[in-house]
């Protein structure tokens, strides 16, 4: 980045992570040195919800921290968390399932962790225009329109039909790991249809199991032309790539992730153990940087959305449409052509503490990768909740909010109250199919689901 750092406040304390500080108090937590490394690589994908890094640099947040960052486009997510691991990244926007993931061992063995939820929501489901003919006449109208949110019910006679004639029903998402995965999972199952198991202690890491659905992994720019060409049936993807579905005529968004489960995690930043060790007031200042941005964004209702939208259709961001980013950027969701419905919340970035990273997030996150054979063996509930600690960093966003507030940028009110705070959200009831969600009992929650592992070994 050219230019100086304008405003950077130094202090002779150097604040290092050896648990977590939850528990101390202000006066000790004042005050973040220097950063130890000032030139930073941070990944991402090439998708709407990377829009807090790409602020953070438009807007000059991350100089202001003595941060000089490139943020450098990744091909895939295998790609970005090998980049964050063999240190080509210094940090990444990370789905929220792969700093578990690759802490338990699932796929890729390493200790990464998350001081910072980027977003909330972002997400959707969406059909090719063939399924979505098949599946209207199962749909629920009043008045002539689509009662929502639609469920998956109305899918299975269309899944019935393929297997009458021999086909399979294939359908895409971005990662193994990703809320894409879990969502699309959610969906189906809570309408019967059974999205298949994996089965790592044998090898099989399709996902395909017992499953009514063959759901296989796809790049997210990839998803609308793989439609087109009749590979995929549908997919679970992040904006831009459902309302360009609609754009280019080839598909129709079903349903929402924000209608699967209301506010639910998306993306995170991710960065390795090690180096927030070697770098724990760098790690900070990034921290401060894209709490920033993600105010910026979610300021005066939406506001300056637009201009968002606008900076992420350049092609060394997203590189879409700004029509296409605005349709949800800005407020406002298409689902079948011309039906554009108000979703102010489709993207979150920063309001209903959506910065922060709740344990109950991570440990939602590890339920499903049980409940899907990912994780091959029960857990107890103490397992998750250490495995959700040892992961998200509630003690660096602190660090990182009290400055802010002792800068004047921020007000406590922006936060979480620390002093009360434990990092588990309370009983969520806002899930499609109404099954309520508490983190702290994770087996009780897994015994609740009709389909899916509980306390046997799959």
């Amino acid at each position: 980045m050219s230019g100086t750092s304008r405003t950077i406040r130094s202090s002779a304390i150097t604040v290092l992570f050896t648990g977590n500080l939850l528990a101390l108090s202000a006066s000790a937590v004042a005050g973040v040195g220097w950063p130890e490394k000032e030139d930073l690589t941070l990944g991402f994908i090439k998708l709407t919800d990377m829009a807090p890094l790409a602020i953070a640099y438009e807007k000059r947040f991350f100089e202001d921290e003595g941060l000089y960052v490139t943020l450098e486009p990744q091909a895939n997510w295998r790609v970005l968390l090998d980049g964050a691991i063999d240190g080509r990244l210094d940090g990444a926007h990370m789905l929220a399932g792969q700093p578990l993931a690759a802490t338990i061992g699932y796929g890729t063995k390493a200790h990464i962790v998350t001081p910072l939820s980027l977003d909330l929501n972002g997400n959707a489901i969406t059909v090719s225009n063939e399924v979505w003919s098949m599946m209207r006449p199962h749909i629920p109208q009043q008045d002539g329109n689509i009662v929502r949110p639609v469920s998956a019910d109305a899918l299975k006679p269309v899944i019935d039909s393929y297997r009458t004639q021999g086909k399979p029903f294939n359908m895409g998402m971005v990662f193994p790991v990703s809320t894409h995965n879990y969502e699309l999972r959610y969906w189906l199952a809570a309408g019967g249809i059974h999205p298949g198991y994996y089965a790592p202690d044998r090898g099989d890491t399709s996902g395909m199991l017992e499953a009514d659905v063959m759901i296989s992994v796809t790049p997210p720019p990839q998803m609308p032309a793989t439609l087109e060409a009749g590979t995929i049936d549908g997919y679970s993807v992040g904006e831009p790539w459902n309302q360009q579905a609609i754009y280019r005529d080839i598909g129709v968004p079903v349903i929402t992730d924000h209608e699967i489960w209301q506010y639910n995690p998306e993306k995170v930043l991710g960065m390795t153990q090690a180096f927030i060790e070697e770098n724990p007031n760098t790690s900070v200042r990034l921290v401060k940087a894209l709490l920033r941005a993600g105010k910026w964004l979610d300021d005066n209702n939406n506001a300056n959305r637009e201009e968002a939208a606008r900076i992420l259709s350049r092609s060394d961001y997203v590189g879409a449409d700004y029509n296409v980013i605005a349709n949800s950027m800005t407020g406002t969701f298409e689902y079948e052509k011309g039906e554009v419905l108000p979703v102010p919340d489709f993207n979150v970035f920063f309001r209903n503490h959506a910065t922060f990273p709740y344990y109950s997030d991570a440990v939602w996150f590890l339920t499903q990768m049980r409940r899907w054979g990912q994780i091959a063996e029960p857990k107890t509930d103490d397992w998750y909740h250490n495995t959700a600690a040892s992961v998200y960093r509630p003690d660096i966003y602190r660090l990182a909010a009290e400055e802010l507030i002792a800068e004047g940028r921020m007000t406590a009110s922006d936060f979480p109250d620390f002093a009360s705070e434990d990092g588990y959200r309370p009983v969520q009831t806002e899930f499609l199919d109404g099954i309520p969600y508490d983190g702290r009992q994770p087996n009780a929650y897994l015994q609740s689901l009709d389909i899916g592992l509980k306390d046997e070994k799959h």
